[in-house]
């Protein structure tokens, strides 16, 4: 039995299950072919019955596996047909998925296998709110209600909608947990799919594309995040509500040319075997989850914890990544690249989550460059106690001397 996890396990109340490599298992697919290893050893001594909840060829990766076993091997396998959930998802729903044309999901996949398509989807393996957190994140908010089927054919069969938002809020999956989605606003995911296809395309095909590398391409990213801030510079002289079609179709411009650079080094990442962009967007969400405590809890769902104090959380989010990281020192992972006010912001900052310290001119030299180096750096510290960035402030005066200059030269 693959699994007791299931009404219909009541049938065969003496097998051996499989209950124990769900536990152990590092993922579903490990789990998977450690339950179809041990089946295929079991067999060479003679007959055997695995039984799988409902039918064993809808969503049964083990059943799939030992047809491929099968069909290389020296046993024969016999899969008797039954009765599958989506049989009774048809019914509660009242309509025909042929005529519909009906896209089943894998919860588990949802980004990947709705790319592209608005629905209607039914939407199986919703065990768990962190599959629920992911479906709902796949996509753009939706005003679509979601229809949520649980335990159907059983006497604690519920059939009920909740709005797109609250997806991941209001249910509590369980491994009989299927959704209904009858329409969605296009995914975001499929933008993305269609994109990591583009660069694979230009990586394979475009002789530029293909000469680069990692090294190659750092003064593209500095030059694509250099523009990317000059615009934000602008859009920050406007309320944030404030729309200004020109400047923010030029903002999304110059985070394409940006994003460009992202998947490109995750291109060439996955071209080695050592890392896709899959792994840097998962990456940077459980990080993210994992730094933001007052957030969420320690299984991902968000909690309420009242309001928080904007410093405070600043000070912990570089304690959580102080101790993460193992750093012996506050100065640690400061990048020493930053531009000069940058970096002596950042380092003060540092310093001043630590207790504060004061700069020292240990080695006593009196040459004009120190003397106006330890000058900028009180400055800088002067505009932090203002709340004032000192790179911004001085780019700022600098572009306006470049437009006076042009004015007179006109």
């Amino acid at each position: 039995m693959r699994t007791f996890r299931h009404p219909a396990a009541a049938v065969l109340p003496e097998a051996v299950s499989f209950d124990d490599d769900y536990e152990q298992g590092e993922s579903f697919e490990v789990v998977y072919q450690q339950i179809t290893k041990r089946l295929l050893d079991e067999v060479r001594d003679g007959d055997l019955l695995y039984a799988v909840p409902g039918s064993p060829l809808v969503l049964e990766r083990t059943v799939e596996l030992l047809g491929e076993a099968a069909r290389e091997g020296d046993f024969q396998l016999e899969v008797l047909a039954a009765m599958s959930f989506l049989d009774l998802a048809w019914s509660r729903l009242g309509i025909d998925p042929y005529a519909s044309g009906v896209r089943l999901v894998d919860g588990h996949n949802f980004a990947t296998g709705a790319a592209g398509q608005v629905g209607p989807f039914l939407v199986a393996q919703c065990h768990s709110k962190q599959v629920l957190s992911d479906i709902k994140l796949a996509a753009e908010d939706s005003h679509t209600s979601v229809v949520v089927l649980q335990s159907l054919g059983l006497p604690s069969e519920r059939i009920f909608q909740v709005s797109w938002a609250d997806l991941d809020k209001e249910v509590t999956p369980d491994h009989l947990t299927t959704l209904w989605i009858p329409e969605l606003v296009e995914s975001v995911a499929a933008e993305f799919v269609r994109f990591e296809e583009l660069v694979r395309e230009l990586r394979s095909r475009c002789v530029w594309d293909q000469a680069q590398t990692h090294g190659s391409l750092s003064q593209h990213f500095l030059e694509e995040s250099y523009e990317v801030l000059e615009v934000l510079d602008r859009r920050s002289k406007l309320y944030d509500s404030e729309i200004n079609a020109d400047l923010d179709a030029h903002l999304v411009e110059e985070l394409g040319d940006l994003l460009y650079q992202i998947f490109f080094h995750a291109r060439i990442g996955a071209e080695r075997g050592s890392f896709t962009v899959a792994d840097v967007v998962r990456g940077i969400h459980d990080k993210l989850v994992g730094r933001h405590p007052h957030v969420f809890g320690e299984t991902g769902i968000k909690v309420d914890l009242g309001a928080q104090d904007p410093d405070d959380l600043a000070r912990r989010w570089e304690e959580n990544k102080h101790r993460e990281k193992g750093r012996t020192s506050v100065m640690d992972g400061v990048p020493t690249t930053l531009p000069a006010l940058m970096l002596a912001a950042k380092v003060q900052e540092r310093a001043a989550n630590a207790g504060g310290e004061t700069y020292k001119n240990d080695n006593g030299t009196s040459d004009p460059e120190s003397r106006l180096g330890i000058l900028l750096f009180e400055i800088v510290g002067y505009c932090r106690d203002l709340g004032i960035d000192a790179e911004t402030a001085l780019r700022r005066v600098a572009m306006a001397y470049m437009q006076q200059v042009r004015q007179a030269n006109k």
